[in-house]
């Protein structure tokens, strides 16, 4: 059965947080269809994925999340990386659990004669290719944009490497820890005189993904206008590198490094986290219109006209004496009633949350941010997870599928993509495949 025939239902239920009754079920009529999900912008495009860990499966998750047929390609024994990660939701990664919902995973071994088979009809059906082995090895697997290319012109490949595929770290392995430090911005982060600290959610990761994003559905508009696919190259030097576009700018206009600001702005003042009288706050005063205001409830209204103060630029130029005075001040006082006063004035403040608190926030819950997985194959715990973050119309693409068990799927593909019951068999038996006992997709 060719693969744009496919029509089997997911076997996932979904609901937002804010549905704390009815589970949304995406195939249970249209009715409630026209209330939870916009159109899928890319239904009918077909993802084959070879990447692993984050950048790219952040990427084809969200691909996914948007409507396309993403298949995730793994190796037989163990699959993505992150999958023995821990800290673990019964056998699996939490890692690969918030990265891979909206696919389906084959388990193949790339290297035997039949994998390449499976791998040239994988190809074939493909609109978008994506892989992020290290240098080299995707020309020896057949998986370069000029293999792809001679038997799918129209495919569109994304590369993602750690430095890119020229100059002279292009063969250097690449992590989000990695690229941190080799760009810079490990330099920049920690308390003044301190150690480097790492921006612990892997923002050189995330973002690359978003890039690559970005990218293939450029690339899909112009496929549209050409009927060529196009070669993209995501790199976390690259991305690293743009993250850093205003300290950059700052360097090269005074040849000086940043120094390390905590929690504060180099430019602004006071725009930090300081203490209250039992639990920290974040203060941004971003111009001078917040200033006088936070002079008046603060009840220091006659430093508004003093010379060291009256300017952002000269706060800034007066930086420990304004923090100073600005400590002292909110010290006086515990966290809940000076954000009551500051929110009341219109000054932007904000509590120093826990995970636990933001997630828990009214706020997270009414946003549509955070849904559960109900899932009826095992019958567990729902999961939950973190939606796509856009909405469309009002509301957000809905999730048809949580994140697969390794090769769930790896039959139910192979079948679409023409392969019979006993070819099947064979390859499961030679160690080709692997498809969970009793699992038959979802």
């Amino acid at each position: 059965m060719p693969w744009t025939a496919w029509t089997g239902l997911p076997r996932t239920s979904v609901r937002t947080s804010t549905e704390s009754n009815a589970t949304v079920h995406p195939h249970s009529g249209q009715e409630i269809a026209a209330k939870t999900c916009p159109v899928k912008a890319l239904k009918d495009i077909r993802v084959v994925d070879f990447t692993k860990v984050l950048a790219g499966p952040l990427c084809t998750q969200y691909l996914g999340d948007l409507g396309a047929d993403v298949i995730k390609v793994e190796p037989l024994e163990h699959g993505d990386d992150t999958r023995r990660w821990p800290p673990f939701r019964q056998d699996e990664g939490v890692i690969f659990l918030s990265t891979n919902r909206s696919k389906r995973s084959i388990a193949l071994n790339l290297k035997s004669s039949e994998g390449a088979r499976i791998r040239d009809r994988l190809i074939a059906s493909a609109d978008i290719v994506l892989e992020s082995f290290g240098p080299g090895v995707a020309e020896r697997l057949g998986l370069n944009f000029k293999s792809i290319q001679q038997s799918n012109p129209r495919a569109i490949c994304c590369s993602f490497s750690g430095y890119g595929s020229s100059g002279p770290m292009r063969k250097g392995k690449g992590f989000d820890l990695i690229l941190q430090a080799f760009s810079g911005m490990l330099s920049m982060t920690g308390e003044p005189g301190g150690s480097p600290s790492r921006s612990p959610f892997s923002p050189v990761d995330q973002t690359t993904g978003l890039h690559a994003l970005a990218g293939i559905l450029a690339a899909l508009i112009q496929r549209q206008k050409t009927g060529k696919g196009q070669h993209i190259e995501a790199s976390l030097f690259d991305t690293a590198t743009a993250l850093l576009a205003y300290p950059l700018q700052g360097y090269w206009l005074h040849g000086k490094e940043p120094e390390k600001p905590g929690s504060s702005h180099e430019s602004l003042c006071p725009y930090q986290a300081f203490e209250t009288a039992d639990r920290p706050i974040i203060l941004g005063i971003a111009n001078d219109a917040l200033w006088r205001a936070f002079c008046r409830v603060a009840g220091i209204e006659k430093l508004t006209d003093d010379p060291r103060f009256q300017t952002n630029a000269n706060r800034v130029e007066n930086r420990q004496e304004t923090v100073s005075i600005v400590r002292g001040l909110l010290l006086e006082k515990g966290r809940d009633a000076w954000l009551e006063t500051l929110n009341a004035a219109g000054i932007p403040c904000s509590p120093v949350h826990s995970l636990g608190e933001a997630s828990a926030h009214p706020h997270t819950g009414q946003s549509g941010m955070v849904f559960e997985y109900t899932d009826t194959n095992t019958g567990s715990e729902p999961l939950k997870g973190v939606a796509y973050p856009l909405k469309f119309d009002g509301r957000r693409p809905a999730v048809e599928r949580r994140p697969p068990r390794l090769g769930e799927h790896s039959r139910e593909v192979l079948e679409e993509l023409g392969f019979g019951p006993e070819e099947l068999d064979g390859f499961e038996t030679s160690g080709v495949i692997h498809q969970p006992i009793g699992e038959h997709g979802s």
